[in-house]
C-alpha cells in the first residue's frame, strides 16, 4: 500500500505518466511488486502477487519492469540489512528431514482448515464492517481503536503466545527443535543414551512443556481467530497477511505435534511403517506450521501461485513447494465452494467501488447504444462548447452536477466531438486564472481552440483552456458490441467512454453504467448496486 502511494506520487511528477492512466497503472503494478518484495523479502513473489491480485492488465513489458523494481527494492533491503542476519527473509527455516508422501493427507487437511477459516473470516468481517458503516459505531473510529486495543491487551497478556509480537510467534512456530532450543514447544523427554549429531535429533515423546504449550496455543488460536475479525477494517493498518499466517501456523504446529507423537507411539502402523523407523527423525512440526500458514492466507486472499512463491521465499524452504501447493490449492477450492470472493473483492463491493472483475465473463449480445446515457426521456448530456461558454456558465455547470468530466463539442447544434475535460482540472485552471491572470471575470469567454474567437471590442479578456483538454478521449460507435466495451474498460482501466456516430457525440458510458448493465444481464436489479 505504501509502495503504491509512492508510485502514485512519483507518477504525478512526470507528465508522461500523470496524463496517461494506462502508464500510471503500469507504475502502480511495479510499485505493488516492489512493496511485497520489501515487506517479505520475496521479489519473485511480489511480481506474481502484482500479476495475480493487483493488476487489471499485465502486459509483458510491465512484467519485466515490475521484476526490475522488485529487484532494486530487494537490493536496497539487503544493503540496509534490517533483520541483522544478512538475509532478506523474515522467517528463515532450515529443516533437516524431507517430507514423505503419507504426510500429504494432514497437509490437505490443513488446506481444508484454511479454506473454512477464510470463509468464516470473510463473512464475519464483512458483517462487522457493514454494521460499522450502517450504525453509530462508525462515527467514533478513534474510540473503537482504543476499545479494541484495550480488550486485546487485557486478554492477550496472560498467554505467552499472544503476548509477544506476531512475527516472533510465527518465527518460533516455524522453527525446528534443535538441541539448544529453550522454547516450551521443544520440551521433549530426551533419551539419556542419545549420541546423535546435534542437527539430527530423533522424534521423542512430548514432555509437560509441550502439552502446556498445546493448550496455550489452542487458546491463542481461538483468540486470534476472533480478534482478527474485528481488527481488519479498523481505521489503523492492523494487517491481514501476518495475522492470517499466525492463525494457520498455530493450527499447523498443533497438527504437526499430533502427527509426530502418533508416529512415535505407533511407528508399527502401516502408515508409518515404511518411512518412520524407531529412533529416526520423521516428522517436522515446523513444516506443518508453514503449510498451515500458507493454507489460511490462501483461504482469506484466494491467492495460489504468488502465495506459494511468497511462502518459500519468506522461509527459504524451496524443498517444500509441493506441500505448500497442495495446501494452497485445497484451501482455495474449499473457500470457493462457499463463495468466489476473496477478502479484497468483498471489501471492494462493501465500500461501493466500481470494480470490473477480470474473472467475470460477459457473453451477452447487447450494443453500446443499449447502455449509454442519456436514455430516451432523460435530460440531454451535459457538455461544454469549444468557444461560446462563459466562465460563469462552466462554474454553474460544475456546481449543479457531480460528473467526473465533460465532453467538449464544437457547438450544441453540430455536437461534433472535440475532446474531454476533467472536472478537477477545469476547477483548478479557472481558480488559477482568476488569481493570476488580469481581466478574467465571470463573463469572460472560455475557449478550447488554438486561436481565440472573434469578440466585440469591449468584451472582457477570454480564457484559453486548451491545455486541460484531452484531445483523444476513448470513443466507440453506438453499434460497438458491449462485450468489446467491457474488455476495453477492463484492460485500459477506463472510467468513462464516449459514444459517437460519424464524429457526432451521442452519449457516454461510465464504468458504473457497465456494472449496472452486467447486473441487469445477470437478472439482478441494476439499482440495487450501490456506489460511493
Amino acid at each position: 500500500h505504501v509502495a503504491c502511494c509512492c508510485g502514485n506520487f512519483f507518477s504525478s511528477l512526470f507528465s508522461k505518466y500523470s496524463k496517461n492512466e494506462g502508464k500510471r497503472r503500469e507504475v502502480l503494478s511495479a510499485a505493488a511488486a516492489a512493496g511485497v518484495s520489501v515487506a517479505f523479502g520475496a521479489p519473485i513473489g511480489g511480481v506474481l502477487f502484482s500479476l495475480e491480485e493487483v493488476s487489471y492488465y499485465f502486459p509483458l513489458k510491465t512484467l519485466w519492469r515490475s521484476f526490475f523494481a522488485a529487484l532494486v527494492a530487494a537490493f536496497t533491503l539487503r544493503s540496509i540489512n534490517p533483520f541483522g542476519n544478512s538475509r532478506l527473509v523474515l522467517f528463515y527455516v532450515e529443516y533437516h528431514t524431507p517430507w514423505y508422501m503419507a504426510e500429504l493427507f494432514p497437509f490437505i487437511l490443513l488446506g481444508v482448515f484454511g479454506g473454512l477459516w477464510g470463509t468464516l473470516f470473510i463473512r464475519c468481517n464483512i458483517a462487522w464492517c457493514r454494521r460499522r458503516k450502517t450504525t453509530r459505531l462508525g462515527k467514533y473510529p478513534v474510540l473503537e481503536v482504543i476499545v479494541v486495543t484495550a480488550i486485546t491487551a487485557i486478554i492477550a497478556y496472560p498467554n505467552p503466545y499472544t503476548r509477544r509480537s506476531t512475527s516472533e510467534l510465527i518465527s518460533e512456530l516455524f522453527n525446528d527443535c534443535g538441541a539448544l532450543e529453550s522454547s516450551q514447544l521443544c520440551d521433549y523427554i530426551n533419551d539419556p543414551n542419545m549420541t546423535r549429531p546435534v542437527d539430527d535429533i530423533p522424534d521423542r515423546p512430548a514432555g509437560v512443556g509441550v502439552y502446556t504449550a498445546m493448550w496455550q496455543l489452542a487458546l491463542a488460536l481461538v483468540f486470534k481467530i476472533v480478534i482478527t475479525i474485528f481488527t481488519f477494517g479498523m481505521k489503523i493498518p492492523s494487517g491481514l497477511f501476518i495475522p492470517s499466517m499466525a492463525v494457520g501456523a498455530m493450527a499447523g504446529r498443533m497438527v504437526g505435534i499430533g502427527v509426530e507423537q502418533l508416529a512415535y507411539h505407533h511407528h508399527d502402523w502401516i502408515v508409518f511403517r515404511n518411512w518412520c523407523r524407531p529412533g529416526a527423525d520423521c516428522v517436522t512440526p515446523g513444516l506443518y506450521a508453514m503449510v498451515g500458514a500458507a493454507a489460511c492466507l490462501g483461504g482469506v486472499t484466494r491467492m495460489t501461485v504468488s502465495l506459494v512463491v511468497i511462502m518459500f521465499e519468506l522461509t527459504g524452504g524451496l524443498e517444500y513447494i509441493v506441500p505448500l501447493m497442495a495446501a494452497a490449492v485445497t484451501s482455495k477450492w474449499v473457500a470457493d465452494a462457499f463463495g468466489k470472493e476473496g477478502i479484497y473483492e468483498a471489501h471492494i463491493h462493501l465500500n461501493g467501488y466500481p470494480f470490473l472483475d477480470v474473472k467475470d465473463e460477459f457473453t451477452h449480445r447487447t450494443l453500446a447504444t443499449d447502455v449509454m446515457r442519456p436514455r430516451r426521456g432523460e435530460p440531454p448530456l451535459s457538455v461544454l462548447t469549444q468557444d461560446s461558454m462563459t466562465v460563469e456558465d462552466v462554474e454553474t455547470l460544475i456546481k449543479e452536477t457531480d460528473y467526473n468530466g465533460f465532453p467538449v463539442v464544437v457547438s450544441r447544434d453540430s455536437a461534433r466531438l472535440i475532446g474531454f475535460a476533467q472536472r478537477r482540472e477545469l476547477i483548478l485552471a479557472i481558480k488559477n486564472a482568476r488569481q493570476r491572470q488580469e481581466g478574467i471575470v465571470s463573463n469572460s469567454i472560455l475557449y478550447f481552440t488554438e486561436e481565440p474567437p472573434e469578440l466585440p471590442a469591449n468584451s472582457p479578456h477570454p480564457l484559453k483552456l486548451r491545455r486541460v483538454l484531452n484531445l483523444s478521449p476513448f470513443t466507440v460507435t453506438d453499434h460497438t458490441p458491449m462485450e468489446t466495451v467491457v474488455d476495453i474498460f477492463r484492460k485500459l482501466g477506463l472510467r468513462q467512454c464516449l459514444v459517437t456516430r460519424s464524429g457526432r457525440l451521442l452519449g457516454i458510458i461510465t464504468k458504473k453504467d457497465v456494472l449496472r448493465h452486467m447486473a441487469q444481464m445477470a437478472n439482478q436489479d441494476p439499482e440495487s448496486i450501490m456506489f460511493n
